[in-house]
């Protein structure tokens, strides 16, 4: 029987992470994926503010599933090292705040530069990023974004073999595969092997974020094929239903969202359409 837990990005419901967790125990959602507390990134956390969160969290009861940093998510022509301080910073809130994964990304390549030419630089900056997190005793989660290196299937079982660590493993985001015309069925068969971690996101045929369920992305067939295969991990709610504080900096090009909910209503909205899923799955839970 599959044991799965919600997350999610909480600074999709505020900026405030006092309203993320009484929203979070409002919906009652014991963990969190880790992106920004107070309008600052993680990757930004001060020591004092580190202490903060976990003081904050500690008390509310909520854990953390992944650090969601922003780690990867610069060009192949930008400089690599302030890019790997970074990631420190990341790794020392990973480690204080006791997160189980950090999720990150595989690089954007330079405007004119094919993906196949890049091969060799992302393989080489992950894997000193992955040297580092091996040092904190750190599980690399890359997610497949929209525009990076690793943002079709292909590429990132590619990454996953290359690389060929247990320390390195995939975040399955379904509107991302569809973001870039990847079917997720057939994402989901090539990487089923490396998934570790879910990202609960949907899009229709325009690309458009819905709801789980109400999209192309057959969220309620994969995750039932997971949970019959004994798959156990973190589905982590990332609604990206309507425009949010922080959300330009997370996307090259983003897409105007809805302004019919705030927030909170469309965290609400989108953890009903997952549970609603889960409801289905005998042994999911």
């Amino acid at each position: 029987m599959s044991k799965w837990f919600i997350s999610g990005f909480a600074d999709e419901i505020d900026p405030s992470l006092d309203r993320q967790l009484e929203a979070l125990a409002e919906f009652g959602v014991e963990w969190v994926e880790l992106r920004a507390a107070d309008g600052v990134n993680v990757s930004d956390f001060t020591p004092q503010k580190r202490r903060e969160v976990r003081e904050k969290l500690q008390a509310a009861g909520v854990r953390v599933s992944s650090i969601g940093s922003p780690i990867g998510k610069i060009s192949l022509d930008e400089p690599f090292q302030p890019h790997m301080e970074r990631l420190k910073r990341c790794l020392e809130a990973h480690k204080e705040l006791g997160a189980h994964y950090l999720r990150m990304f595989s690089f954007y390549p330079p405007q004119g530069r094919a993906p196949a030419d890049c091969r060799s630089q992302v393989l080489d900056w992950l894997g000193a990023l992955l040297d580092e997190a091996g040092r904190w005793d750190a599980v690399l989660l890359h997610e497949n974004e929209k525009g990076i290196y690793g943002d079709t299937a292909p590429r990132c079982l590619d990454l996953l073999e290359a690389l060929g660590s247990p320390r390195f493993r995939a975040v399955f985001d379904f509107a991302n595969f569809l973001e870039v015309g990847q079917p997720t069925w057939e994402a989901y068969q090539m990487i089923k092997p490396y998934i570790q971690y879910i990202h609960i996101k949907d899009a229709d045929e325009e690309k458009k974020i819905v709801p789980a369920g109400q999209g192309q992305g057959r969220v309620g067939e994969i995750l039932a094929d997971l949970s019959a295969s004994g798959w156990e991990g973190f589905l982590s709610l990332e609604p990206h239903l309507v425009d949010f504080a922080g959300l330009a900096a997370l996307e090259r090009d983003p897409q105007k969202r809805g302004a019919s909910m705030d927030g909170k209503t469309a965290w609400h909205t989108a953890l009903t359409a997952l549970r609603e899923i889960l409801s289905t799955i005998p042994a999911a839970g």
